[in-house]
């Protein structure tokens, strides 16, 4: 039987950065996986969605000087070789040659500190659960008599069709939606809420939302899926809107309706790991109800991003080999919206700052249109919006922009480290840039 001081099961985000984390603090790491390292982010995520989306981008601007010819095969063949260029960092000889003990396998958990891997024991002092998340499927009728896409083989189509139903305006709905739209694609777009995206910032959403519809994306919203079957052409989605039956009809339908934890077949309940549908219960310092067992990640339900499960992959490890232990806050929360322009967010939204502090917050605005760079890459469409408290702290910002992954870093810095917003002022930006934005906020 192998020993060693830390066991991970998974290695995308969370497994990768445990791994590292453990080496860091000079543990012996086993890192175990049932596919290729990288996880959800790399292989049907992150890194093949913003290759499309870059390529789309690029043909779009194209589009505006030239008659242009899209050959899609050819488009997901690229972003299939990007991908497996992005997964060379995170390739198994790479992580052997780091000095994590890596193995292509089936792990079950036998008790606190053993794991079964394919018939092989090994031992760990503290184990890391990390084994991520799989796409929603919805109870929709005749859902299962239907070839539908996800987010896992949408990728891997020869190529793309002509004309695409896409199930629900999350980020990797509504990401999709503009980059197939972009490439040729017919889209049409289905969302229950009354706009896309609706846990933003409702006023950036619906401009963005207004975006996609000019570029040609037809938007169903406050619409409810109640039937799918197969037709002649495709697909038929029966849609009920303001009281009326739709017939929507695709070639394929591709379902974007968030993420379900993977809880099943590593033998949690075996060893009396408390999960339930929607996710492994862990405490403030990420430990499971098993001591020395901790669980990160998708699994755990709170925040599905490849860099929050990084954050708490630190944590986590700091927490199970240090004498002090540290409470996961999610207060300084961040993410992004690919699309472009992009929509990008930290902390609080204006109506959860609102709830929250009533009328003790003051919205500070900025729109794009007033942005000297923005105005000569003709990217005026967008507009930043920041809550501060009484005391100029910023509880949140949205940004819809240009960039606006980028800009909301630079307002992550400054929450997490408690200064004013005021603050910036004070910081030489360089002209003209679309940081400079951030010198010229009134608050």
């Amino acid at each position: 039987m192998k020993e060693f001081d830390l066991a991970i099961i998974g290695a995308g985000a969370g497994g990768l950065n445990s791994a590292y984390a453990g080496l860091a603090m000079g543990k012996s790491v086993l890192l175990i996986d049932k596919h290729k390292p990288g996880g959800e982010c790399t292989w049907f995520g992150c890194i093949p969605s913003k290759a499309l989306i870059h390529i789309a981008d690029e043909i779009h601007t194209a589009t505006k000087y030239a008659d242009v010819t899209v050959d899609s095969k050819a488009i997901l063949g690229k972003v299939r070789a990007l991908t497996e260029r992005a997964h060379q960092a995170e390739h198994p000889d790479v992580l052997t040659n780091a000095g994590i003990h890596y193995i292509n396998g089936y792990a079950r958990l036998k008790d606190a500190r053993t794991l079964d891997v394919d018939g092989e024991e090994y031992t760990a002092k503290k184990i890391i659960v990390t084994p991520g998340s799989s796409p929603a499927v919805p109870p929709v009728k005749g859902l299962d008599q239907v070839e539908y896409l996800t987010n896992v083989n949408v990728f891997h189509q020869d190529e793309l069709p002509e004309t695409m139903i896409v199930l629900g305006a999350g980020a990797i709905g509504v990401e999709l939606s503009q980059a197939m739209n972009r490439l040729g694609v017919r889209v049409t777009l289905v969302e229950l809420s009354d706009t896309i995206l609706p846990k933003e910032d409702k006023e950036l959403s619906t401009a963005l939302q207004e975006t996609l519809i000019s570029e040609g994306v037809n938007i169903l919203t406050s619409a409810e899926a109640v039937s799918v079957s197969n037709n002649t052409r495709g697909i038929s989605l029966t849609v009920m809107k303001d009281g009326a039956s739709l017939e929507i009809e695709g070639e394929r339908i591709l379902l974007a309706l968030g993420r379900k934890p993977n809880v099943h077949g590593m033998g949690l309940e075996t060893i009396g790991v408390d999960f339930d549908h929607s996710g492994i219960k862990v405490d403030e310092y990420l430990e499971t109800t098993v001591k020395g067992v901790y669980a990160i990640g998708d699994a755990v339900g709170s925040y599905q991003f490849s860099h929050m499960a990084g954050f708490q992959a630190r944590l986590a490890i700091s927490n199970a080999f240090s004498d002090s232990k540290e409470a996961v806050d999610y207060q300084n929360k961040v993410w992004s919206t690919f699309t472009h322009p992009e929509l990008a967010r930290s902390g609080m939204t204006e109506e959860e700052a609102k709830a929250a502090y009533g009328n003790k917050i003051k919205v500070v605005r900025f729109d794009f249109s007033d942005l000297d760079r923005a105005v000569v890459d003709e990217a005026t469409n967008g507009m930043i919006k920041i809550i501060v408290d009484e005391n100029d702290h910023i509880l949140g910002a949205s940004i819809l922009g240009e960039r606006a992954s980028e800009l909301v870093s630079e307002l992550q810095v400054i929450k997490t480290f408690n200064h004013k917003l005021s603050d910036l002022k004070k910081v030489i930006h360089p002209y003209p840039s679309y940081s400079s934005v951030l010198q010229e906020l009134e608050d």
